[in-house]
């Protein structure tokens, strides 16, 4: 079986390709950018680069994996619709993987609770809470946009190690250490472990698509959590009677 992973939520971008051996997901390849340019430029060239690279034939992909949110608004509309249209060329299902799940699947097997926190702006974060039963992912807490003073009191009930790691790590490591959470054994993931990864999104789809988790290139659509800034400030025109004014 042969899997391509997509993942642009977040600032990072990255394409994958995976393939099934002795049961478990093997990387063929993995191209990733974390570099001042946007998805629009780097997405589609990535995926053409690695079907040279590994002689890809479109026809021999099973399914198309893709990081469908939370996360960058712009980001998920560029993943969803490069998955969405290489699902409709190919007549090949998609596999829907929450952003959150794929970034916490970059620590699959610690024994620690994970806490994977990408900045959402405006004092939120996106965030969920995950441990490992083996390989296996185990949702804690689903995906979820609050403040991270939220998310500390949550994680306040678990009397285990939690790991963090997401592009929010720089923003609230300080306020996570001295104040949320002072005094608990918590951690921070390497940096080379700390951002989105299209070969954790690839792996993790291999156990949904197993699992009958799949859809069709048109019933995909993103998990944006909360609505865009210009949804949000075009409601709050209407509801001060300026909207079209």
């Amino acid at each position: 079986m042969r899997i391509l992973a997509l993942d642009s939520s977040g600032l990072v971008a990255s394409v994958a390709v995976l393939e099934t051996e002795a049961d478990d997901a093997v990387t063929v390849a993995e191209y990733t950018v974390n570099y001042k340019k946007t998805h629009s430029q780097t997405l589609l060239p990535m995926l053409d680069e690695i079907s040279k690279m590994t002689e890809l034939e479109p026809d021999t992909i099973d399914a198309i994996a893709v990081a469908a949110g939370p996360g960058s608004f712009t980001g998920l509309r560029i993943g969803s619709a490069t998955a969405k249209g290489l699902g409709l060329a190919l007549k090949k299902p998609l596999v829907h993987v929450p952003t959150l799940h794929g970034l916490a699947y970059n620590l699959c097997g610690t024994d620690k609770v994970v806490c994977p926190i990408m900045d959402a702006r405006r004092g939120q974060v996106y965030t969920g809470i995950y441990e490992f039963a083996g390989n296996e992912l185990v949702v804690l807490e689903d995906q979820m946009a609050v403040s991270i003073e939220e998310i500390g009191e949550k994680l306040a009930a678990y009397d285990r190690e939690i790991v963090f790691l997401g592009d929010g790590v720089p923003v609230f490591k300080e306020a996570l250490t001295e104040r949320i959470l002072a005094g608990r054994r918590i951690s921070f993931a390497p940096a080379h472990m700390n951002r989105q990864r299209a070969a954790s999104v690839g792996a993790l789809a291999l156990r949904y698509y197993r699992a009958g988790k799949t859809e069709s290139a048109a019933e995909h659509q993103p998990d944006y959590l909360r609505v865009s800034q210009a949804e949000r400030e075009r409601r709050e025109r209407i509801e001060k009677g300026t909207d079209g004014k």
